[in-house]
């Protein structure tokens, strides 16, 4: 009697980008099996999901109970810390001064959320300073309807964070919220960061829970009833009831996914990467087969965290930048970015003749307009998102409609230009306008959306004038080529300043040296520069075909666009694997004791050999529960040692030992 067929194990890769989101089927057997990409619905994620991944699964007829494991990477930490969003938190600091505030830009990060201090905390061995909850006690009833959660941090809490544990407890007692302890976060030394760290993890607790809710719904009305999982911003896979308490582990989620399926793509252990979206690129390097992890934690929003992400540099450049007029140069060059707009052929493929006739009327005009072939449209956000307007900004914001408007019937005078900015900076309304994809679709390099809308934009850009009064350009073919080239060169220049940067160097100076730009340029005189760079360029994102072959002849290196580089990152997602460590301290208070701290054990010893292997026994469980937690049940188990000490008059003398565990695996799937 023949064996039944075994069924094939398909897994279901998710990315929400800012313009697009992107779902991928895949299996170890066939590798991707279909993709889609639906429009991003901001204001409710779930909508831009389903679209996707109903989409593939209609394409590749498979059922969702086939489906056995979910995996998503997303941008949402990180633009919300960008944004400055997030729910308002109150912070208790344990053991340390108001001055510490001022430290790490952890004030700044507050802003106007409350701060409670209490005495405690302990010293660089463990030991515990007294401790009085007293003052905490007396201030939550106050706090509850206030704020969304709590973030607690005690002097040196990485060291025992017996104080951290026994406010938490009393916070969740006294009032039933979220509760971040910073020890839970880091284990490396800097208070006011660790602090700045757990703010910031606090804060994105609820707008994650949402996300992965959300998709918990979807997942559910659909039949898939398999483990959710999310992409750290180190790469690595975790479950989504551990992101859920470790939200700012998230940020970079997207590019760090981008990089693993990058990998997993092209089988290259040493590359540079670059991913192209609608309003970023990011550039990274690939070394060994992993992705460079910034050994200083991930920067995000201006603060620099204790998350571990990879050294990703980030650019305001890709296809939807907004396109401007570089006015301090003889001969007005193009500059794109940093801000995204809407492309005018996204519009119209969306609105139809309401975006035509008006880009036709304007382009009918004998005299060109400053708000030509722009229009305002609403992002869709909950209204309770827009407090705090001006009296100005209330007006004009309650005339704006989720239909696009062009501004030069919206705006009735140039001063409103500054409003409708400020509309865009809060996330309530969205600006459309020319952008490199639009050049793009004049010159027939891409077809995806309305093609007539994206050649009036550029009829319509090529009339603008320079400090003559000339035009710009004398055809819309003519503008679009030399946005398009403007592209090519800038993206060319990042991945160099990326490279310089990784080298050590700074990387935006160099780039603007008179020999770079020439060697880009290829001109020389009697003497000149080449570039030679030592691994080739891959070229990532859904435009990477239209402009990275260009970006890879500019610096002289062979690119690679792989099949799938349109959906990477929902491809990174389910492809990577959970890994998760854990560290514990060995410290020496006085001669002859060796104290071992590893998260909430603290054990002293009298023999070295003994409190090692104590402590590599101790992280090695710890680190097999977190893996359980994170979503594997087949983690291999690394210990990894460092022991520093010094000869002194013949003698070897201890300092310190940190010891590290690391667990990594396949994330677990339904059977």
């Amino acid at each position: 009697m023949a064996e039944p067929t075994k069924k094939l194990a398909v897994f279901l890769g998710i990315d929400t980008g800012g313009t697009y989101t992107d779902a991928v089927l895949w299996s170890e057997q066939r590798g991707v099996i279909a993709k889609a990409k639906a429009l991003t619905t901001r204001h409710d994620l779930s909508v831009g999901i389903a679209g996707a991944v109903e989409g593939i699964l209609a394409e590749a007829s498979v059922v969702p109970s086939d489906i056995r494991l979910v995996s998503m990477s997303t941008t949402l930490a990180t633009n919300a810390l960008v944004e400055g969003q997030g729910g308002r938190i109150a912070l208790v600091m344990i053991g340390f001064e108001k001055a510490d505030l001022e430290k790490a830009d952890l004030g700044s990060a507050l802003g106007s959320d409350p701060v409670i201090f209490i005495p405690g905390g302990h010293d660089v061995y463990g030991r515990p300073q007294p401790f009085d909850t007293s003052a905490l006690s007396e201030v939550l009833p106050e706090l509850i309807g206030e704020v969304t959660g709590f973030a607690i941090c005690a002097y040196f809490a990485v060291r025992n964070p017996e104080h951290e544990i026994a406010a938490r407890d009393i916070v969740r007692r006294e009032t039933g919220l979220p509760v971040t302890c910073s020890h839970e976060l880091s284990a490396k030394l800097n208070g006011p960061r660790r602090a700045l760290t757990t703010v910031l993890n606090a804060r994105l607790i609820a707008m994650i829970d949402r996300l992965v809710a959300a998709t918990e719904g979807f997942l559910d009305r659909s039949g898939i009833r398999a483990p959710l999982m999310v992409v750290r911003g180190d790469g690595a896979l975790v479950s989504a009831a551990f992101a859920r308490h470790r939200p700012i582990e998230t940020i970079l989620s997207g590019p760090a996914s981008s990089l693993i399926a990058a990998r997993y793509m092209t089988g290259l252990d040493e590359a540079i990467i670059s991913d192209i979206g609608g309003t970023t690129t990011d550039v990274a390097v690939l070394d060994k087969g992993r992705p460079r992890v910034d050994p200083n934690g991930a920067t995000v929003g201006g603060f620099r965290t204790m998350v571990d992400a990879v050294a990703m540099h980030t650019f305001g450049l890709g296809g939807d930048s907004e396109v401007s007029l570089d006015d301090n140069a003889m001969v007005p060059g193009i500059k794109l970015g940093p801000r995204r707009l809407v492309p005018l052929s996204l519009l119209a493929a969306k609105h139809g003749s309401l975006v035509i006739d008006h880009l036709m009327r304007q382009a009918k005009s004998a005299t060109a307009g400053r708000l030509d072939g722009r229009f305002a449209l609403l992002t869709g956000v909950p209204a309770q998102m827009a407090t705090g307007l001006s009296k100005n900004e209330t007006e004009l914001y309650g005339r704006i409609t989720v239909e696009p408007q062009p501004l030069d019937r919206l705006l009735t005078s140039m001063s409103q230009a500054t409003i409708v900015n400020r509309l865009v900076a809060r996330g309530l309304v969205h600006l459309s306008g020319f952008t490199p994809s639009d050049a793009c679709h004049v010159i027939g390099l891409q077809k995806n959306w309305n093609a007539e809308a994206a050649r009036y934009g550029a009829v319509l850009y090529a009339r603008r004038k320079d400090g003559a009064g000339r035009p710009l350009c004398d055809t819309p073919e003519e503008v679009s080529h030399r946005t398009y080239q403007a592209l090519i060169r800038r993206s060319s220049e990042v991945v160099l300043e990326t490279i310089f940067a990784e080298d050590g160097l700074d990387g935006p100076d160099i780039v603007a040296s008179p020999l770079i730009q020439q060697a880009l340029s290829g001109e020389r005189g009697i003497a000149g520069a080449r570039l030679d760079i030592d691994r080739p360029l891959i070229g990532l994102g859904a435009s990477a075909p239209v402009y990275y072959p260009a970006v890879g002849n500019m610096l002289g290196t062979k690119c690679i666009v792989p099949a799938d580089t349109d959906v990477a990152n929902a491809l990174g997602a389910v492809v990577g694997q959970v890994r998760v460590s854990v560290e514990a301290h060995i410290s020496q208070p006085m001669e002859g004791l060796f104290r071992v701290m590893a998260g909430e054990v603290v054990m002293d010893f009298q023999i070295e050999e003994e409190s090692i292997a104590f402590a590599e026994t101790t992280v090695k469980h710890q680190v097999g529960q977190l893996a359980l937690e994170a979503g594997t049940d087949e983690a291999q188990i690394s210990i990894e040692r460092n022991i520093s000490a010094a000869t002194v008059e013949d003698q070897r003398k201890f300092i310190e030992a940190v010891i590290v565990a690391t667990a990594s695996g396949r994330p677990r799937i339904a059977h």
